[in-house]
């Protein structure tokens, strides 16, 4: 069902504030603002479907409905194929060279809703549900990363890329980057270049940080390290809905095929494999991944260049999607990165030791699981590993 905003959340402004329609109990229309871009930056963080009508439904079921139809009503055409045997959506608006935009875990395709008309004026835009995601199945169970990049591949293969024309440009956030760079490694012939977005396929030091929040604090952890210090406090009842989400969540369903999930994280060898020019889009303001992270990518890749956005986290089309348009629109506008030097000749990568870590630790302890208490190393937008997410995994039977 079509949900619409409260008009409490919409307040109407005539000039020099005559006729002026006050929300209620006297709320100033910036404290509105400011909170309802708090609230569509969390359901970017934490889900991509309602979940089932039995579930009770909290705020962020609300954006997600309306970040869908705001793609709708700016014009976007919803479109639905079968990829072995699951339904895959994807949206589309515009005419010209083709942008195909990845979403992060546990994400949709609505997240881009704010920057994605904008976009659709010079480029075909098609914002893909990743499989598992948003209105793409599967819905339940297990998620092998092997299903969210093979369904992906088979979709771009078929409906993203047309005989005759150049490639599209994979524009990925967080996991959607790590789909990005994957494909181009595997598929080249498929992708004309790749914009990672605060993420890619290294693996990232995230300290303490959770995305498998148990508790209120530890979601207001993870909130302020995925965006800019500037941000107001993130609103209590984002916090709690955030954790009540956990459960049967994207996250913890990757997590139950965890040696899958692994198998997909790249090396330095790895990474100077993939001769498709990346463009690393980075908000500076990242806490979860780290400033260090997009460095380690433009070093260890052959063709690839660092633009950064400033006081911008982790979901920049979400924190700051004007900025993050105008910054996405420069980089297009230029010519792709080229190779500097041969890919034998680069200096290895700084994840190289950190690797060379987390392989020894799972040799030590392979039960000790995606995340070892000992190197704090995770995948891109993945949670640390902890003894209450093993049992999880266990008691649904995953590895």
């Amino acid at each position: 069902m079509t949900r619409h905003p409260p008009k409490s959340l919409t307040p109407t402004l005539s000039p020099k504030g005559r006729g002026r329609h006050r929300p209620p109990h006297g709320i100033r229309p910036s404290v509105i603002k400011t909170g309802v871009r708090v609230l569509l930056l969390m359901f970017v963080v934490t889900s991509a479907a309602a979940q089932e009508a039995q579930q009770p439904q909290g705020p962020m079921d609300f954006f997600i409905a309306f970040s869908r139809t705001q793609l709708q009503a700016t014009g976007f055409t919803r479109h639905q194929t079968e990829i072995a045997g699951q339904p895959l959506v994807w949206w589309t608006k515009g005419d010209g060279p083709s942008l195909v935009m990845l979403h992060g875990v546990a994400d949709q395709a609505g997240t881009w809703f704010r920057v994605a008309s904008r976009l659709a004026e010079n480029y075909r835009v098609d914002l893909v549900d990743l499989p598992g995601h948003g209105e793409s199945g599967p819905k339940s169970g297990p998620l092998p990363m092997t299903t969210v990049i093979e369904g992906f591949e088979s979709w771009l293969s078929a409906h993203g890329h047309e005989e005759g024309r150049t490639p599209p440009v994979l524009v990925g956030n967080s996991m959607g980057a790590w789909v990005a760079m994957t494909t181009a490694q595997r598929h080249p012939e498929l992708v004309s270049r790749v914009v990672a977005v605060n993420g890619g396929p290294l693996r990232a030091d995230t300290g303490e940080l959770d995305l498998l929040p148990q508790n209120r604090e530890e979601a207001r952890q993870l909130m302020e390290a995925l965006r800019d210090p500037s941000n107001p406090p993130t609103p209590i009842m984002m916090l709690d809905d955030l954790v009540r989400r956990v459960p049967g969540g994207q996250v913890e369903r990757m997590f139950e095929t965890q040696e899958d999930l692994e198998s997909y994280l790249l090396d330095d060898r790895q990474l100077a494999e993939i001769a498709t020019p990346v463009d690393v889009l980075w908000g500076e303001s990242d806490r979860y991944m780290g400033r260090e992270y997009p460095d380690r990518l433009v070093t260890g890749l052959p063709a690839a260049r660092l633009t950064l956005i400033a006081k911008c986290g982790h979901l920049p089309q979400a924190e700051c999607p004007d900025r993050f348009a105008e910054k996405l629109i420069e980089v297009l506008a230029r010519p792709a990165p080229e190779a500097t030097s041969p890919v034998l000749d680069k200096e290895p990568a700084a994840s190289s030791g950190m690797n060379a870590q987390a392989e020894e630790q799972r040799r030590i302890n392979p039960a000790s699981g995606f995340l070892s208490s000992q190197t704090r190393l995770a995948p891109p937008l993945s949670p640390r590993i902890h003894p209450r997410a093993e049992v999880t995994a266990t008691h649904k039977g995953g590895s």
